[in-house]
């Protein structure tokens, strides 16, 4: 594979990208085993494990390095086998990242390479974000609460209207297509800012990446 990862990392503001090369790799080889076991994801392959989960997560702040330097609180919903959440804990160890899913066997699989990386920096939570809404020790607590490939953003801001600070943002990671059929309905609210960033092209021809964003007025 001709494509260099750990440039594209340091490209994205990862300060030590051969190590976290590394670290993804470490990650892919313990995914690969346990969905052996269990199922948790069609993507296992280096290649496709690379561009399609590791790179696409760090897209986040390839199109937001403004975050980089920031001390965040990141609530990453409907996180699955753990994209963007681990990769995100592994490329910036002064955030901290809580995975969020309702599915018992893939907040496992994230609890289980949290501890096998030692990522001290990331706390895997099995609920669904619409009940987790609701209770006090969620209210406020987040700078940035994302998505990945999970539901429909209207649908992802209304069950977690309250986890953000009052200067926290919502983004979202969609397709061109995706934005495009959603936010006429977000920009219907009368509490937040929608606006869609530029496109992204993901490296390895694997599609196009945008964001929805939301701030409060």
């Amino acid at each position: 594979m001709s494509f260099e990862f750990a440039a594209f990392a340091a490209s994205a503001g990862v300060a030590e990208p051969g190590r976290f090369a590394d670290k993804c790799e470490e990650l892919r080889l313990l995914l690969e085993k346990i969905n052996q076991e269990v199922n948790l994801t069609r993507i296992t392959g280096k290649d496709d494990f690379t561009f399609k989960h590791a790179a696409d997560s760090l897209l986040l702040t390839v199109g937001f390095p403004e975050l980089v330097p920031q001390k965040l609180r990141i609530a990453d919903i409907g996180c699955g086998a753990g994209f963007p959440s681990l990769i995100l804990a592994l490329a910036f160890p002064h955030w901290q990242i809580t995975a969020i899913d309702s599915i018992g066997k893939k907040i496992n699989f994230v609890k289980l390479a949290a501890e096998t990386l030692h990522l001290d920096n990331l706390t895997a939570i099995q609920g669904r974000a619409i009940e987790l809404n609701r209770k006090a020790e969620f209210r406020n607590k987040f700078d940035i609460v994302t998505a990945r490939a999970v539901a429909p953003s209207p649908k992802l801001f209304h069950e977690t209207d309250k986890f953000t600070v009052k200067s926290g943002k919502w983004i979202f990671y969609k397709t061109p297509g995706q934005a495009a059929e959603e936010l006429p309905e977000l920009q219907k609210s009368k509490s937040v800012n929608w606006e869609i960033s530029p496109e992204i092209s993901l490296p390895g021809d694997a599609g196009t990446r945008l964001f929805i964003t939301g701030k409060r007025k």
